[in-house]
């Protein structure tokens, strides 16, 4: 048997944390420190102390992270436009490098030897979070209860926590709710009828937008203001890099915007079906495009964006704290230097509608593009540019 003295285990206050926090005290016998995380999840985070308390763990944390976790980690993730297999805004993968650092860092405050999460084996939350310790504390001991337990399903882990008096939560249906994660950027869902690629969602499953045939049937305008390729006001407010990211969702959500329902691959070898709420997400990856187009030169814009699959990648597959990742980021943020101004939008049905853009740092000419006589550009030298790119295509003919 593994002895260990102290374990921090990352705590959301749910079913599979509550079974993992059991678990872990009755097959070690050691003192379990809780770290919950407040990055926007929202009402599931009122209960976790309460119910951590009611299973005997005494050194428990519980902190709002949400304006750490926009501005130092969804905003660079933004700013690159990053997104997985061309669909997925990486809400889930984006969260987990700071979850990981604070229980590094809670460890070393309480003397703790060991960290914990409740991902599965299947998934690829474990690669994520162990990553983000091996990166952050190469000597912290690891225990993977999925990887470690008689458990192999669901209905097991329920059946146990039912046994040991854990409350299993319900959904309208009377059964086991939806594995869900969720935070200020996003909410998924997976698991039940999702298993089934063919099977479509039930609506009553969506929390944090409307079915486009609830939606108004008056559009809403904004503006967006960004400084160095960053969010900074809606409508001429500005707000803390949170806040900013909640106003989008809640103008979002009630637009029907930002659901997507795909089959991604996961980093362990197997396919799997989310469906995910991004609305805010979706509005601000539109809005942050718009404004780089009278900004970003061709050659700049094209180097920066054949970093996204890559990029993405990296935090898909738990790579945050890598040298390749700070690479990346340092070529990314240095194109988004000149990245301000403000883009117009219409959200209306599911969608969001790019109306305009201006900035002080345009690089846009009109005298230069205009069909009517302008300035600085004589049409015929685009012959030059014709021959020269030509050249190749007919020297394969000869």
């Amino acid at each position: 048997m593994k002895k260990f003295k102290k374990i921090v285990l990352a705590y959301s206050g749910g079913l599979d944390t509550s079974v993992i926090l059991k678990w872990l005290q009755e097959t070690y016998d050691c003192e379990v420190v809780t770290f919950t995380a407040d990055i926007g999840q929202g009402e599931e985070i009122e209960s976790a102390k309460a119910r951590a308390e009611s299973m005997g763990v005494s050194e428990i944390y519980v902190e709002d992270l949400k304006e750490e976790f926009v501005s130092n980690y969804v905003f660079p993730m933004f700013r690159a436009n990053a997104v997985y297999e061309g669909t997925y805004l990486l809400g889930t993968s984006i969260a987990r490098p700071l979850i990981a650092k604070r229980q590094i860092e809670i460890a070393k405050e309480t003397g703790a030897d060991t960290v914990s999460h409740g991902s599965t084996g299947k998934g690829n939350d474990q690669v994520r979070f162990e990553l983000a310790y091996s990166a952050l504390n190469p000597d912290i001991k690891v225990v993977a209860p999925w990887r470690e337990w008689d458990f192999n399903s669901r209905i097991k882990l329920v059946e146990w926590a039912e046994q040991k008096g854990i409350s299993v939560p319900k959904d309208k249906r009377g059964e086991p709710p939806y594995s869900t994660d969720a935070n200020l950027l996003h909410i998924s869902y997976e698991g039940k009828a999702l298993e089934d690629p063919w099977v479509p969602p039930d609506e009553d499953m969506f929390t944090r937008s409307v079915s486009i045939n609830d939606a108004p049937e008056e559009a809403e305008d904004l503006e967006l203001a960004f400084e160095a390729g960053n969010l900074v006001a809606i409508n001429g407010k500005k707000m803390s890099p949170a806040r900013l990211l909640q106003d989008l969702n809640e103008k979002a959500g009630r637009h029907g915007i930002g659901r997507i329902d795909i089959v991604e691959n996961r980093f362990v070898g197997m396919k799997s079906r989310g469906v995910y709420e991004t609305p805010g997400g979706t509005v601000l990856l539109i809005a942050h495009r718009g404004i780089e187009q009278l900004i970003l030169d061709g050659p700049t814009m094209l180097i920066r964006d054949e970093c996204i699959p890559r990029y993405a990648s990296l935090i898909y597959n738990g790579l945050w704290f890598s040298p390749e990742r700070e690479m990346l980021q340092s070529l990314i943020d240095k194109s988004q230097t000149n990245v301000t101004g403000e883009v117009k939008l219409r959200l209306h049905k599911g969608n969001c509608i790019l109306m305009g853009r201006r900035s002080p740092k345009s690089i846009y000419n009109q005298g230069v593009v205009t069909f009517d006589e302008g300035e600085g550009y004589n049409q015929k030298d685009a012959d030059g540019f014709i021959k020269l790119n030509a050249l190749r295509l007919k020297l394969r003919k000869k």
